[in-house]
């Protein structure tokens, strides 16, 4: 039993975990059912433990029983050889005999329980050692679950991270192959070319202002000298040239 248990364990240590892992669409959930079937191993190496030691116990408590018979029927051999020799004192020799026939069944008992301790003490001496491995690989067994529980842990909190920086990482790509820049930039086109439509606006407007003043300015000297061609006509003097200012 021992065996089998301790190959079944092996093949699961063994096992290609990293292969489960990769197929898995979860690999979250294959290490949880990696963990169930270790620690459902493990539960049963330790129930197999236990009735290895409690057959440990039974035969310790058979081993005691038997060494205790023998210790018993020594002192009843011995009793009953005294008995003997104390009635074949007072001349009861068939007394005597008797209590040495039964003397001699207690040293047969004796010899009966002797070989039965010698076998249970061998058995005992074998279960003893068997329990001794069969609890050291047990304790092994917990500990590799220990630090399986804690490599799981540590791969799952592993793998959120990296999916959280996938996920970032997939954000900015996708907000660069989004990059609003462009439009921006179209749209300051845009308006630097409405800007120029208004400059020009602006000065074609003060243009015609300009000239519509000049046009005026140009009508009063018109009307001037129309005034003193008429004088000059008249026969009249030339007025005087104004001073500017």
């Amino acid at each position: 039993m021992p065996q089998s248990i301790v190959g079944r364990i092996g093949q699961l240590i063994q096992a290609n975990v990293n292969a489960l892992i990769d197929s898995a669409e979860d690999p979250e959930k294959m290490l949880d059912q990696i963990v169930r079937e270790y620690t459902q191993s493990v539960g049963e190496a330790e129930q197999a433990t236990a009735v290895t030691v409690g057959n440990l116990r039974l035969l310790e408590e058979d081993y005691r029983e038997a060494s205790d018979a023998v210790h018993e029927w020594g002192q009843k051999a011995l009793a009953a050889s005294r008995k003997a020799d104390e009635v074949r004192e007072k001349g009861q020799t068939a007394e005597a005999d008797r209590f040495d026939a039964l003397a001699r069944v207690a040293l047969q008992r004796q010899l009966g329980y002797e070989e039965q301790a010698r076998t249970l003490q061998t058995q005992t001496s074998q279960q003893s050692e068997l329990t001794t491995q069969l609890k050291q690989g047990l304790d092994a067994l917990r500990a590799k679950r220990e630090e399986l529980v804690q490599r799981r842990d540590q791969l799952v909190g592993r793998s959120k991270l990296a999916g959280a920086r996938i996920r970032v990482q997939e954000g900015l790509r996708n907000a660069s192959a989004m990059d609003p820049s462009s439009e921006i930039g179209r749209f300051e086109e845009r308006v630097r070319r409405e800007e120029a439509y208004a400059s020009g606006l602006e000065e074609v407007s003060t243009d015609t202002i300009d000239a519509q003043f000049a046009q005026l300015d140009a009508q009063d000297n018109n009307d001037e000298v129309e005034s003193r061609f008429a004088q000059l006509k008249a026969g009249g003097s030339q007025p005087p040239l104004q001073r500017a200012g």
